[in-house]
């Protein structure tokens, strides 16, 4: 499959220093990851793509062109259009799974890794039945995804909002994120062949055991109180990986850039130095 032109947020900085950020959703767009990254003007150029049906990014494709190989073609495409030998890679959520898989796909291309608010270990069903306070942050998005009146970026956007005492921990920093979910633009170009079953699973297949034997210095960079991917996943899968540290932030959810900013760039910063 051919990979598409994508619509490229950037920041400026050094080329030689160049982060790629790979946004999450995947039907969101970049804009709610700007922030705190922002703080890098001047010391890395940092790129921060819509992926394919994404944002500004092209879309209305066939349901089966939605796939994460398609989506990492078209991150390494943008890589070479920009003649960029190697980069460091930020994948934030899904984008953490995507990541993975650049970095298998192409390990030369990458230089450093950072999987954040994401997992390399498969999560387990019940991963989360000793945590009532989830399934009660939880619940309101639950609605949303079974009211049969809302569809396409309505019922993305709709979703994003109710769950959004769940992503933030902090309710100081909820206001600041709700405000960010107001400027994205919300597609629903990937639920189509996720709600169909046809959406191939992101992680790959023993990603921990083949990050291992990249040998890639690695981040795992997590919110303590994440209510999508446990915490708890990111100090397994460190120890499984001698090139990997896990990082967790107290009071930080699984937008953990929007609860604890200073400290996740800070974080982020100092593996990339």
């Amino acid at each position: 499959m051919s990979a598409l032109r994508l619509h490229v947020g950037r920041i400026d900085g050094p080329a030689e220093r160049t982060l790629l950020v790979i946004h999450g959703g995947p039907d969101w767009d970049h804009g709610y990851l700007l922030d705190p990254l922002r703080r890098l003007a001047g010391r890395r150029r940092v790129l921060l793509p819509d992926l394919r049906g994404c944002g500004r990014s092209p879309g209305g494709l066939a349901p089966e062109r939605y796939t994460p190989d398609a989506a990492v073609g078209d991150l390494l495409a943008l890589l070479a259009a920009l003649d960029v030998a190697r980069v460091d890679v930020l994948g934030f959520s899904y984008g953490g799974l995507l990541a993975q898989r650049l970095a298998l796909a192409a390990p030369e291309r990458v230089r450093r890794l950072v999987i954040a608010s994401s997992t390399v270990l498969p999560v387990p069903a019940d991963a989360y039945d000793d945590w009532p306070e989830r399934a009660e942050r939880r619940a309101p998005e639950a609605r949303v995804w079974a009211d049969p009146t809302l569809d396409g970026p309505a019922l993305t956007r709709a979703a994003a909002v109710a769950g959004a005492p769940a992503n933030v921990w902090r309710a100081a920093a909820l206001p600041d994120y709700l405000a960010r979910l107001a400027r994205v633009r919300f597609t629903a170009e990937w639920l189509g062949p996720f709600r169909a079953g046809t959406l191939p699973p992101a992680l790959p297949t023993d990603a921990a055991g083949r990050l291992a034997a990249l040998g890639l210095p690695t981040l795992l960079l997590h919110g303590r109180q994440d209510m999508v991917f446990p915490a708890a996943l990111a100090e397994r899968a460190a120890r499984r990986i001698p090139t990997a540290r896990a990082v967790l932030l107290d009071e930080a959810g699984h937008m953990a850039h929007v609860d604890q900013p200073t400290a996740w760039l800070a974080a982020v910063t100092d593996h990339l130095r």
